[in-house]
This record gives C-alpha cells, structure tokens and sequence, in this order.
C-alpha cells in the first residue's frame, strides 16, 4: 500500500489517509482525534499515531504534527463569537417547517406549509429554486450531504421526492406510506434515504433506483425521528408508541426495541462513533443507549416539561437538551451530570443544536427569539432578534461562522459571524430583504 495523501477532517477532528493498493485502486481510512483539544501535545500524539499506523513513517512527522495543529485550532473557544443579521428571506407565503445546509454551507434549503421546498444561495440571498409539485406541506427536508447534489423532501401528501439541487429537476417520487411523512434522511454514504411517517412505519429507499429496500415495522404509534449511524449500516427510529427501534439496514430487520420511557419519543440521534444514541422524550427525560446491547446507560433528568430535542456534540461527550420549560440543559456524557443550565427564553424551545467546534449552544424558541449559549457556564452570549413569531429550526453551517433561522412568520433569516473587531450595531444596516 502507498500512502497518497493526506485529508483534513474538521468536525469532528480526524486525519483521514488516501492510500493505493498494489491493484491500483484508490481507498481511504480515518484517524478519529476524538479527545484533540486546542492545547494538546500535537507532537506527541504525531509520534504516537506514526507508531500505530502502518502506512506512516518517522518522515511524516512534521507535516502531521503540523496538520494535528491546524486541528487543534479549529477547538478554541472563540469568546468574542457575535453574529448580526445578514439576510431575510420572505418568498415563501405561508409558515417554514425546516431549514438545512448543505455540506459546505454555500446553499441552504427551507419546507412551507406552502408545499414548496426552496434552494437558496447563502450569500447573495438569492432564490436559486423553487421544488414545487408537492400536493400538502413540505415537513421534511435533508441534503445528501456531504454530496450536495440532491435534497429529499417529505410531505403531508404522503410522498416523498427526491430532487436535482443544481437543476431542480424531481428525480423520483417515492410512494407506499398511507399517512403523511414527518421525517426524512440520507445515509452518509448518499445512497438510502429513509423516510418515516404517521402510519407507524419507516421506509428506505433506493436512491438511484427508487424502489423501496424494506419497511421497518414494528411500531404501534406515529414515528417521528429517523437517524443513520455514521457508517450507514444502522438506523434509529423514534415513536409516539414511547419506544425507539433500531434497525439492520441491510436486512431491514430490528435489533434493538429501547424501552424506558414513559412518554411519546421526540426525538433520536446517533453520536458519531455510533456507539450510542439518545432519545428524547415528553416524560422530561432524554436517554442514553447502548447500540451493542440495547441497554439504557444512562436517564438524563431535571427538565420540568416535555423534552422536544436534543443533540451530541461533535465528538460525542456532551448532549444538549431542549425543553417545554423554556430551557435548554448540557449534560456530561461520561457523568451523566448537568453542566450548564441556559436560562432566558420566555417559551418552549423546539430545536436546539451545538456548533461545529462544541462551544456554543443554538436554541429556537416560540417566543420568536433563537439564543447563542456558551457550553462551558449556560451563560446567554446573544439574543437573535427579528423574527415576528414562532422559531420552528434553526442551524450552524459546517464552519459555524453562518447560521439559520425558521419561523412560523414565513421567512428565513441569515446570520453571519461578526469581524473580530467590529461591534455587533455596526453591521445592521446590512438588512437585506429578498
């Protein structure tokens, strides 16, 4: 085997090593740096990783070493992080569902009660297109990303459509739920989508070819949540029945009913090395699960209402939870203890999510704010100001320095990171309604 090249991995933190084999052919393999901080020893941990690895030699010192520092930077905590307003977007004519980016965050994709789906540039504001032909609202949306080239959309209609981003041309129209589908999404590898609904079933798809590969059933109520591990072999689905299932995506067999809760689930998600995965339920706990065995490790508690969302960090050792009670909870993975509590919003947070580098906290909320929190002390950085009614979604791009906003009061506002020295007042005069 010949070492090609090497690739950086930012979120979450690895090396990845291009290589050839003695045929020719091209294949890759990761060093996940899982644990690399902006103050580790990048030196040592070059000499240790050349020690492991059979591809990389002693001369590969230095250029690693100096690939693990450009990592490392990547994890500082940039205290003085502002955003201000750069654009709001009013095509749609009825309230968003859902707002997405793709992977390197130069589009960006919004679903309206309007039956619509549209394509935005994410620095002209620009509406690039339109993908109509949905005959009820647009719910469920996802890039394939890291690809890009193609947007799935999941409608009340019952159908799911899968769409050209580039040409906006409808690819297929996958049918066969009897109910409306609430949630969809691509395997990292781009080619299965998997599409959940109201008739307690999920389904995955072909993407080239459109035809279904299995229906995972099982479930006695409405699912709501669907989530691909990171290799794509497994797949998570969340229910109102109060149990998650998880699935073998080759056989479409379950291999794991989590029970545990006593309420609806809310939501579910693999953490990256899909070791585990959390549910979120309206009992007001969240849940960690071993994917293994199916065994809950641990039951995160203290939320007074409904947990509604929650999500992993990028390298998996924190979950932040968003609640019903108006609050959002950070919890050590490791512990299971809180270690910040983010106080301010006056109703229910409905989404919630960590930047790419872990340090801060995006929450959307129904009193038409989104917050910025900082992961380390719950303290509120920034109030996201503008929108007139409730805040459905909300995303950080893949550099964390351009965020999205979705709201019940039919647009979409894009915020970008401030200048190091600029104040956050002197940037509102760049408004600009599309």
């Amino acid at each position: 085997m010949k070492l090609k090249r090497f690739l950086l991995r930012y979120y979450p933190p690895g090396i990845i090593l291009e290589y050839e084999r003695s045929s020719g052919q091209l294949e890759s393999k990761a060093i996940d740096l899982l644990t690399l901080k902006e103050d580790s020893d990048t030196d040592a941990l070059a000499s240790h990783i050349i020690r492991e690895e059979p591809l990389l030699r002693e001369s590969h010192h230095l250029l690693l070493s100096r690939l693990i520092r450009k990592l490392a930077a990547k994890c500082e905590d940039h205290l003085s992080q502002r955003y201000y307003l750069y654009r709001t977007l009013r095509a749609h004519i009825l309230p968003l569902t859902n707002c997405a980016f793709n992977k390197d965050g130069s589009k960006f994709i919004t679903g309206s009660y309007d039956r619509t789906c549209r394509v935005w540039d994410t620095n002209t504001g620009d509406e690039v297109l339109a993908l109509e032909g949905s005959k009820n609202v647009v719910y469920a949306l996802a890039f394939n990303n890291p690809f890009g080239d193609k947007i799935a959309t999941g409608s009340f209609d019952k159908t799911a459509r899968l769409w050209d981003s580039t040409t906006g041309r409808c690819l297929h129209i996958m049918r066969g739920h009897e109910a409306e589908i609430v949630c969809v999404a691509f395997n990292p590898q781009g080619t299965r989508l998997a599409t959940g609904s109201m008739d307690h079933r999920a389904v995955l798809w072909d993407v080239e070819t459109n035809t279904q590969l299995a229906v995972l059933q099982g479930h006695q109520a409405e699912i709501v949540s669907v989530h691909f591990n990171t290799d794509g072999d497994k797949i998570v689905t969340g229910s109102f029945d109060m149990t998650a299932k998880m699935w073998d995506v080759e056989t479409g067999k379950c291999i794991h009913t989590l029970k545990g809760h006593t309420g609806e689930i809310s939501t579910t998600q693999f953490d990256w090395t899909g070791d585990y995965c959390i549910t979120g339920s309206i009992d007001k706990t969240c849940r960690l699960w071993d994917t293994g065995s199916g065994a809950c490790m641990d039951t995160f508690r203290g939320h007074t209402d409904e947990v509604l969302d929650c999500a992993f960090n990028n390298v998996g050792n924190k979950i932040v939870t968003a609640s019903a009670d108006a609050t959002a909870r950070v919890y050590n993975v490791a512990t299971a203890q809180c270690s910040a509590i983010m106080v301010g919003h006056d109703k229910e947070i409905s989404k919630c999510a960590f930047s790419p580098n872990g340090h801060r906290v995006l929450t959307a909320s129904s009193d038409t704010t989104c917050r910025l929190w900082s992961v380390d002390t719950g303290d509120c950085i920034q109030v996201l100001q503008g929108h007139t009614d409730e805040v459905f979604s909300c995303a950080f791009n893949y550099e964390g320095d351009t965020l999205i906003t979705a709201s019940k009061d039919n647009s979409c506002k894009v915020w970008k990171e401030c200048e190091a020295s600029a104040p956050l007042d002197a940037h509102n005069d760049k408004q600009i309604d599309t």
